[in-house]
């Protein structure tokens, strides 16, 4: 496989030892049904990690894309929101700049700084790791608008908090993924955001302690990702999740699991040769990966029903309780979404008729007097086209509606909110509520950030979408 080599960068990842294959030695002694399930359930629990490893190499490792943002070890920052050009990302925030580091800790930790900001401007700095879950949070929410140093610390770190440390947080995995959102209020707030961005600041912690640094791990052989349709369909998905399970120490929890796994050549440091497996191991293995889409397609459909929200299935490991399906529902429906007491995402897929949305027909959405979001911070409604779930092209480039936007929206004569969703516009005096949506299928993200209790104790409603006409 063509790979890509990255060298001599600060932190860099380790040169891996020559893998060995497995996949035709661990298949002797199981059966094709029981390669099959175990084929499901490594699926389920590898996709996260694969797809989040496709975008990681577009954003830090493969110089050549156009999603590339830099080095390891650098904050990258944007000095505009999503839109439809930006790819690599499905259902993509539109409401909030982003900022980026493709955090290396394995050599020593991070010191992530942010500086003191106005009291009415939100921000956030989502930890993630590479199993996708979010262990811990930054920002306006969970540690104030004070600014302040923070300890980013990887598995293999076992240091005191140094002096001058607000707060250690601490990583499972080798390689992390701090996500940064600041606030902008409307497009001429873009200068203020980017006086904040450039307050945003990364360090190893020898550099911020005037320490020697130790020694810097070399660097690897980054291995070719798939694109997003070649996941859910080639062999290769093993290999990849072996790949980066190399910077994922086994938890205590997963052992079992690993083992289990190892069954069909899954783990950690080995290969994954599909040429060296028989024809009924390899329909087997591929009609589990199959069964696990069957799978998601059920998760999904239970969002649709609203029996699921976006609040079930992102958050810490413990929040999960090692529950796979969602964290891969979570990263198929939108990679990287923030734990609920962050923020809330109701998803709209189906009408009020539970039809599903698409842009031949039109759409209103009504909060009824007193009922907007209700939010510490600010709420937005997002389009997205399907199955891409991408952001939507249109002649107003308008790809959301959000709170601060309320001042420019008509309201109903009662003081309520009609929201305006479809295709064509619907007359220059209506366009001010129009959010408009592609010809064809389609969704619609909700966010409330920093949502208020009666968001996230279920007693707030979200409106209904009416089928207009």
């Amino acid at each position: 496989m063509k790979s890509i080599t990255r060298r001599g960068f600060v932190g860099g990842i380790a040169v891996l030892p020559a893998l060995h294959s497995s996949a035709a030695r661990a298949q002797a002694g199981i059966s094709p049904a029981e390669a099959r399930a175990i084929a499901k359930e490594a699926y389920i629990y590898g996709f996260p990690i694969v797809d989040n490893y496709r975008i990681q190499h577009a954003y830090w490792m493969d110089k050549t894309n156009p999603e590339y943002k830099g080095p390891f070890n650098q904050i990258w920052n944007s000095a505009r929101v999503f839109t439809p050009a930006d790819k690599a990302i499905q259902t993509p925030n539109s409401d909030t700049p982003y900022s980026f580091i493709g955090a290396d800790l394995r050599s020593e930790p991070l010191v992530l700084t942010v500086p003191a900001i106005e009291k009415e401007r939100y921000f956030s700095v989502q930890l993630i790791d590479y199993y996708t879950f979010n262990f811990d949070y930054i920002g306006t929410r969970a540690t104030g608008n004070g600014g302040g140093s923070f300890l980013l610390a990887g598995p293999s770190w076992k240091g005191a908090t140094p002096k001058g440390i607000k707060k250690v947080f601490r990583c499972e995995t080798e390689l992390a993924i701090p996500t940064y959102r600041t606030q902008l209020f409307n497009p001429e707030d873009i200068d203020n955001v980017k006086k904040v961005q450039a307050g945003y600041k990364v360090q190893p912690l020898s550099a911020f302690l005037g320490q020697p640094a130790p020694i810097a791990a070399p660097a690897v052989d980054f291995i070719k990702p798939l694109t997003p349709a070649e996941e859910k369909t080639s062999l290769q998905f093993f290999n990849i999740l072996n790949f980066v399970l190399q910077f994922c120490p086994t938890v205590p929890s997963e052992k079992a699991l690993m083992a289990r796994f190892a069954r069909i050549g899954v783990g950690a440091g080995k290969t994954f040769d599909a040429s060296k497996l028989s024809p009924e191991m390899k329909t087997a293995i591929e009609q589990g990966m199959a069964d696990a889409w069957v799978a998601f397609a059920g998760l999904k459909k239970d969002f649709e029903e609203r029996k699921l929200a976006s609040g079930d299935v992102f958050g810490t490991r413990q929040f999960l309780k090692n529950n796979y399906l969602y964290r891969m529902g979570a990263a198929v429906l939108g990679i990287y979404g923030n734990s609920k007491q962050e923020a809330m995402y109701p998803a709209y897929y189906v009408d009020a008729t539970k039809q599903k949305l698409d842009g031949t027909s039109r759409y209103t959405m009504r909060f009824a007097p007193g009922q907007l979001p209700p939010v510490n911070a600010f709420w937005s409604l997002t389009m997205y086209d399907e199955p891409q779930s991408l952001l939507v092209a249109n002649p107003i480039d308008r790809y959301l509606i959000n709170s601060p936007m309320l001042p420019q929206l008509k309201r109903d004569a009662d003081g309520g909110l009609t929201l305006i969703i479809q295709n064509e516009t619907p007359g220059k005096e209506k366009e001010a509520n129009w959010l408009p949506a592609p010809r064809g299928p389609f969704s619609m993200i909700m966010r409330l950030y920093w949502p208020k209790e009666a968001a996230v104790e279920g007693k707030w409603e979200r409106p209904p979408l009416q089928r207009a006409g």
